[in-house]
């Protein structure tokens, strides 16, 4: 089956250093994220980021129900692009590309995110009438949260 695809662009009126010391960090999660999913992460803190990297987390994406989530760091390149693999969790596949590139007016931001669901047989349907509108109303908070810690100065 061909994954699915989500892709985000935004550019925040901050410097490259900025946003990869940001998102670097997966403490900062939670404040991108809705609280209603209560996520948290598991895993001890650490510092920096890098390849190999298991980050376990847990979440309630939908109908308030506790899910278990373990990502892994596969790919680094400061400060321009990591990736998060799922290892474990409520996907079959995710793959997530965080890449950062420097624009007139700050820092473009770009995630592209391909994913797969387990029932391959309904996995349009379910993709369509839950998932992607959840991804998209995530991804959107994002966006909200992030123009909010990171707002432009004129």
């Amino acid at each position: 089956m061909k994954p699915f695809i989500l892709e985000r662009t935004q550019i925040l009126p901050i410097t490259l250093e900025t946003a990869w010391r940001f998102f670097s960090n997966p403490a900062n999660l939670v404040k991108i994220t809705p609280s209603e999913m209560d996520f948290r992460i598991t895993s001890p803190p650490q510092s920096g980021i890098y390849a190999g990297q298991i980050i376990t987390y847990t979440l309630r994406p939908l109908l308030r129900v506790a899910v278990a989530w373990t990502t892994e760091i596969t790919h680094v390149d400061t400060p321009y692009f990591f990736v998060d693999e799922q290892r474990f969790g409520p996907y079959r596949f995710w793959h997530h590309q965080h890449r950062f590139r420097e624009v007139e007016r700050g820092v473009e931001m770009l995630d592209t995110v391909h994913y797969l669901l387990f029932h391959d047989q309904l996995a349009g349907l379910i993709n369509r009438l839950f998932v992607a509108p959840r991804l998209k109303r995530i991804f959107d908070y994002r966006s909200t949260a992030l123009t909010n810690l990171f707002p432009e100065i004129n």
